[in-house]
């Protein structure tokens, strides 16, 4: 192979190495949720955090949703979810402090331990909807920062 030859071959690779690198920044659409959790009236137990993907289950039932557990802070916590695809989604919060991995209630129904949702959401006497907690995940998102106070 001539030098004129092997000069063309590798303009070639590189142009093709340039097309490869950026279709997969075009296709790579996975986002990094950073849910912050203030208001924690203790730093005792645990937090835990659920990302919901849909309805179903939300706020109470994290069995189908993405759980993260961090330690309480009376400073506030942060729950990260890495490689989130574009999609609607909700977070729950609930701060355990006996250790059963839920948010206890009393005989009425009300929450006796902290909790809270997405956008805030804190709807008299029922727990809130997945569409008032819901947010979205941009196909372009690199970061979605979520702020929750939680509270009884």
């Amino acid at each position: 192979m001539d030098s004129k030859t092997a000069t063309s071959w590798t303009w070639a690779a590189k142009g093709m190495l340039a097309s490869l690198v950026a279709l997969a920044a075009s296709t790579s659409s996975a986002a990094e949720v950073v849910v912050r959790i203030g208001g924690l009236s203790e730093p005792l137990g645990q937090v835990g955090c659920s990302l919901f993907a849909g309805p179903a289950g939300f706020p109470k039932d994290s069995s189908g949703a993405r759980q993260l557990w961090q330690a309480a802070d009376a400073k506030g916590v942060t729950c990260r979810y890495s490689d989130v695809p574009e999609g609607t989604y909700a977070v729950s919060i609930g701060h355990d402090l006996n250790g059963n991995k839920r948010v206890d209630a009393n005989f009425v129904g009300l929450p006796t331990e902290q909790w809270g949702v997405s956008n805030n959401a804190r709807p008299n006497l029922r727990a809130p909807r997945f569409d008032e907690a819901m947010f979205k995940v941009a196909v372009d998102a690199k970061e979605v920062v979520i702020d929750i106070k939680v509270a009884k």
